[in-house]
């Protein structure tokens, strides 16, 4: 769930700890580190690929607002808002996979 006006601070910190949890019990097993050694190497795999999908996803809705809809972009209660979201997802699913593979060949990452 996105964080919404209002939410504490500590939503996004606890989402953003549970993700790094996820990638630490798929990188520390296949590459046999320790426990510090796994988060580091999980906050820096999970940090760059969701930098990369923010990165495509906001680069696209800042288009749309700047450049497609400059006097009067769509608003969030609209149905077209909502298919460009749906569109700037598919732009941070993209940027986020040039970032995995390029972590997979790095090795900062391990496939499954």
């Amino acid at each position: 769930m996105p964080a919404q006006p209002g939410d504490p601070p500590s939503r996004g910190l606890w989402f953003r700890i549970l993700a790094i949890v996820f990638q630490f019990f798929t990188i520390a097993p296949m590459r046999g580190l320790g426990p510090w050694d796994g988060l580091k190497a999980a906050a820096k795999a999970d940090t760059i690929s969701l930098v990369a999908f923010e990165v495509g996803m906001f680069a696209f809705m800042a288009l749309n607002r700047l450049v497609f809809f400059p006097p009067s972009p769509p608003e969030p209660n609209s149905v077209i808002y909502w298919f460009l979201m749906q569109i700037a997802t598919i732009v941070g699913f993209a940027t986020s996979y040039s970032a995995n593979w390029w972590l997979l060949r790095a090795g900062l990452k391990e496939s499954m």
